[in-house]
């Protein structure tokens, strides 16, 4: 698949590469809505990049934290290499405006996999085309900053696990996920989500999936339950500092509980209901 050479100059000067094989760029860029073979698409890419790009982050962590255990390093690793990151890393680089879409996807925003799917692409392109190192060099400008911050979170994002661990751990019941309201077409449809825990109903929140919705409604009630301050990415547990204390019997509420139960994969609540069931 032929390139332009101004788009080729972009690129290259986006992801601080010159390539020998410039082929590999387009190929990077080409979601399989344009390409007339699956080959000729980024989706062999992206398998390959997704694993350099896991490689290069377990490495990078596994020499930066010495005394952290295999579920530390996991988590952090998790959450650094997952499809949002990678979707916030392609926009951060630039890599969106240059991909080549079919007619389907190219009007409107790109959808976070579609992005992903290229940054995961890029890292591929490079390692193939100028060896391991140049790709590593590629994939921390992008994930370095974001390594301690990650790592001092603890939760990961993963809001939903921690007020699942907090509504437990203070008898306050299981928390549900309510669809209030949906809009959009099927293949584009949003959802605006709320948290319900006992008789409580807490603020809604939209997004483009229900995934991220619940994630978001969490954080909202967690916020208002005051176990939680300050805005993604850098949002803040208080669990343990605001929370009552916890009985004789019971787990003491502290933030390194969080840690522990998000790190153990305790299973997310999923959405329940509908404003209509209820």
């Amino acid at each position: 698949m032929s390139l332009d050479e101004a788009v080729r100059a972009s690129v290259e000067a986006a992801v601080g590469y010159t390539f020998r094989d410039p082929a590999l760029i387009a190929r990077a860029l080409t979601h399989a809505s344009l390409a007339n073979h699956p080959t000729e698409s980024n989706e062999r890419l992206e398998l390959l990049g997704d694993s350099v790009l896991g490689f290069v982050v377990c490495e990078h962590l596994f020499e930066r934290y010495p005394e952290a255990d295999e579920g530390e390093l996991t988590k952090i690793k998790s959450f650094l290499v997952s499809r949002r990151k990678c979707a916030d890393f392609a926009v951060e680089a630039g890599l969106v405006k240059f991909m080549a879409l079919g007619k389907g996807l190219s009007s409107g925003a790109i959808p976070g996999s579609i992005a992903a799917a290229a940054f995961e692409a890029i890292i591929a392109a490079i390692y193939l085309d100028g060896g391991m190192e140049h790709a590593r060099t590629f994939v921390m400008r992008y994930v370095e900053p974001h390594v301690d911050s990650t790592e001092r979170m603890g939760h990961q994002m993963n809001f939903k696990s921690v007020l699942q661990q907090v509504t437990q751990s203070t008898e306050l019941g299981a928390p549900t996920y309510l669809v209030v309201d949906q809009r959009g077409p099927d293949h584009e449809k949003s959802f605006e989500i709320c948290v319900v825990v006992g008789k409580k109903r807490f603020a809604s929140s939209w997004a483009g999936n229900k995934k991220n919705a619940e994630q978001a409604a969490a954080l909202l009630a967690l916020r208002e339950l005051g176990h939680a301050i300050g805005d993604e990415p850098n949002v803040q547990i208080t669990w343990g500092r605001t929370a009552p204390a916890a009985s004789s019997t019971s787990q003491p509420l502290t933030t390194d509980t969080i840690a522990r139960a998000t790190h153990c994969g305790v299973a997310d609540p999923s959405t329940t209901a509908s404003a209509s069931d209820v």
